[in-house]
This record gives C-alpha cells, sequence and structure tokens, in this order.
C-alpha cells in the first residue's frame, strides 16, 4: 500500500493512502493527532475528503460530471427527474416495473397533511420561500416520526421527494395571497409542479410539454454535486443521528446562501442591471477585469470546475429551444450570449478558467417559465433533494462514519486570570 510521508519537527510520520476508483487520492490522517499532536488547517476544506462516496463524481479539469458512474449529459437527454432520483437512491437505473412504482409513489405521497395548511397562515406573505421550505420540511418529523418500524426510511423518503414539490409551490401561492392548489395524480413530477406554482379555480390551467421537460432538465442538472456546502451540511446532520427530516432541512437553509443556491438569481440580477444600463455589455466585462473594482461576472468560474460545466452546455441548448418553441423573445438571452462570446475570447478569463456554469443560463430558463427570480434558490433545493437524501442513507450506512467535529487552530487569549467587576477599568 502507498505512503505518505510528513515531517514535524525533524520526526517522521508515514500514513497510508486511500484510493478510490477515480480522482485524487487521500492521505489517511485519523491519528494524526494522537501520533504527532497536530491538527491539519485547511479553511473551506477544499483538501479534505470527510467520507468515502459512490454517489457523484467530478473531474473539473475535464469538465466531467457522473451520476453513479453516468454522464450527466446522457441522463439529462434520455431520463425523467424521477429516474435519476431513483439512480441516485439505489445505484441503478430502474427497470420498467421499478420505474412504474417508484413514479406512482411520488405521485400518491405529494398531498400535505390539512393541518399542514394552518403552518403557512402563520407565514408573512413576505416570507421568502427558502424560509417556508426549510421549516416546513422539518416539521414533517412531527407527522412521520422515525419509531424504527421496516421500511420506514424507504417510505420517509419517497414522502419527502413527493411532499417538497407540493410544500414548495404552496410557499408561492402564499406570496401571491392565491388559494393553493392541489396536486394532481395523472401528472408527472415536472408538471404537477407547474401545474401547482401556475394554476388558480378559476379557469383550466394545461402545462406545456416544452415546459414541462426543460424543468425536469433542470432538477436532473441539479440533482448531486459531490460534497457541497449544502450537502456537507446535510452529512454533517446526519451524523449526530438527526432524523431525515431535520438534516434536509440544514442543507435548505445551507443551499440558500448567495454564494450557493442563490447563484442563478444572482446572474439574472446582473444580466437586468447591464440591460437596465444600455446593454454595454463591454463595459461590465472591462468592470470585471478591473481589480480595483468590486464588481463581478456572475455565473462565471467554478469551484470545482476549471474547464466548461458540462451543465452549462446542456443548459445553454435547452434555453435557445425553450424560448424558441415558446415563442419568448428575452433580451437577457441575447445579453448572456454576448457576454458568454466575449468572456471565451478574452485570455483574462479563459487563463483563469472563468467559463459559464450552470447557474448562467438556468435564471434564463426558470424566466421563461414564469418562475418569478425569489423562486430560484427554492428550485434548486428541490432538484438538489434526491442527491442529499441519498448522502443521508450513505452516511448512515457507513461503518466509518462518526460524528463531525472539526478541530480548530485557538487564536483567542491563552489564559486570564477573572477579574471582579469593582477592579476592571
Amino acid at each position: 500500500m502507498s505512503t505518505a510521508q510528513l515531517q514535524i519537527d525533524h520526526q517522521a510520520y508515514e500514513s497510508e493512502l486511500v484510493e478510490g476508483t477515480a480522482g485524487n487520492p487521500g492521505v489517511d490522517i485519523r491519528t494524526l493527532r494522537a501520533r504527532t499532536g497536530a491538527v491539519t488547517y485547511d479553511p473551506g476544506l477544499a483538501n479534505t475528503a470527510a467520507c468515502r462516496s459512490a454517489i457523484t463524481y467530478i473531474d473539473g479539469k475535464n469538465s466531467e460530471l457522473l451520476y453513479r458512474g453516468y454522464p450527466i449529459s446522457q441522463l439529462a437527454t434520455n431520463c425523467t427527474f424521477p429516474e435519476v432520483c431513483y439512480l441516485l437512491l439505489y445505484g441503478e437505473l430502474p427497470n420498467r416495473g421499478q420505474k412504474q412504482q417508484f413514479s406512482v409513489d411520488l405521485t400518491y405521497h405529494t398531498l400535505l397533511h390539512e393541518d399542514m395548511k394552518k403552518f403557512f397562515e402563520g407565514f408573512p406573505a413576505s416570507a421568502h420561500p427558502m424560509a417556508i421550505l426549510s421549516s416546513m420540511i422539518s416539521s414533517l418529523s412531527a407527522y412521520y416520526p422515525e419509531t424504527g418500524e421496516r421500511n420506514e426510511a424507504e417510505l420517509n423518503t419517497r414522502r419527502l421527494l413527493a411532499k417538497a414539490k407540493t410544500i414548495a409551490a404552496f410557499a408561492y401561492k402564499k406570496s401571491l395571497g392565491q388559494p393553493f392548489v392541489y396536486p394532481r395524480n395523472d401528472l408527472s413530477y415536472a408538471a404537477n409542479l407547474l401545474h401547482m406554482l401556475f394554476a388558480v379555480p378559476s379557469e383550466p390551467y394545461e402545462v406545456l410539454p416544452v415546459s414541462e421537460k426543460a424543468l425536469d432538465m433542470l432538477l436532473i442538472l441539479h440533482a448531486d454535486h459531490e460534497q457541497n456546502c449544502s450537502t456537507s451540511t446535510v452529512r454533517a446532520v446526519a451524523s449526530s443521528q438527526a432524523n431525515l427530516y431535520a438534516s434536509i432541512s440544514a442543507g435548505v437553509n445551507a443551499l440558500w446562501g448567495p454564494l450557493h443556491g442563490g447563484a442563478n438569481q444572482a446572474v439574472v440580477e446582473m444580466l437586468e442591471q447591464i440591460h437596465a444600463d444600455g446593454g454595454h455589455h463591454q463595459k461590465y466585462v472591462d468592470k470585471a477585469k478591473d481589480r480595483d473594482d468590486p464588481f463581478r461576472l456572475m455565473g462565471f468560474g467554478h469551484r470545482v470546475y476549471k474547464s466548461y460545466d458540462p451543465r452549462a452546455h446542456i443548459v445553454k441548448e435547452t434555453c435557445d429551444r425553450l424560448l424558441d418553441d415558446l415563442g419568448i423573445d428575452d433580451p437577457l438571452l441575447e445579453l448572456a450570449r454576448k457576454l458568454e462570446e466575449t468572456a471565451l475570447r478574452d485570455d483574462f478569463f479563459t487563463e483563469r478558467g472563468l467559463y459559464p456554469n450552470v447557474d448562467f443560463y438556468s435564471g434564463v430558463m426558470y424566466r421563461a417559465l414564469g418562475i418569478p427570480t425569489v423562486m430560484f434558490p427554492l428550485m434548486f433545493a428541490l432538484g438538489r433533494l434526491p442527491g442529499w437524501i441519498s448522502h443521508f442513507r450513505e452516511l448512515r450506512e457507513d461503518a466509518e462514519s462518526r460524528i463531525w467535529r472539526p478541530r480548530q487552530i485557538y487564536t483567542g487569549p491563552h489564559r486570564r486570570e477573572f477579574v471582579p467587576i469593582e477592579q476592571r477599568p
């Protein structure tokens, strides 16, 4: 077995290398503090593998994203979102019977307990949908507590995947002051979500197939992405043996941040800013290159991908088709194209690996579907649910799993004597 050697104060220590099926090897430092008295220092944990995982693999250098070994382009082109959910959860694509049963479960568990409708009444109309989604997912644990019964984990998994979209749609209706629209058992996962978001009792609403397919694809692209901030949060909370709903609720809150799930919202807001300023995209490209200017081109670059985000290719092509099929002439899409073309011809961006990521065009697609900007992070959360649940389940089944307890480098006062209040200056 290969080893790595660390030298501290002229003393050498060997550690085994942990190899996966692909990607970087890891240096096993589990006994480092006990042997050396030292800990590793890695802000943001960008160089730390906190687990072994068989769910998703990213090769950022070569623009590769695999769900359980399958390239994202193949899944986004050939699968439905429920199929990808099944793949992430169980490791294999479903056969016809499994696909049908899984889809049925995701349909017949969409209704919420009627008492939960009262919770929505307690939120102000101005409440952010992510706050409602997080709170309502956490409250599901009160209705479906862990009892240890057989098949309970499977049932809760399917309940959560089914009910989350109902919660999301009700949160949106709450913000509009419109009545809740109940799910329909004859609609697909994506079509049901669109129906609950946009239908009203006073008139019929028909989900357009092109919109259904576009939303389904967006959910697939966001379904998992290795150990990102929200996924790591789910794992951290789950490591304490917290239940599924509490752990996923924590993931929603982590995703809420503008550096994570709010990125596509930031892209649209940036495009709107540039459009309002006359659409002079070159001006903003130059501002992004100016080190003394705080402006940044949102949607360019990625913490993992050092070349083109493979999801961005798919979104861009689908975005073009969607707007064409819907007959929408969105000036923000044309502005986004010009920004991308200009940036990709500029050495400043290409040399730094600042290529468009999935957020650059997904916001424009959500706009075309009629989804308001404030709902973008919530749509991201719905897509990421199967990934979060898969990581929750993987951690629960991992014999090496321990409660998360990072160390720190302490920088405060070492030791001070207590001073009575009358003696303090």
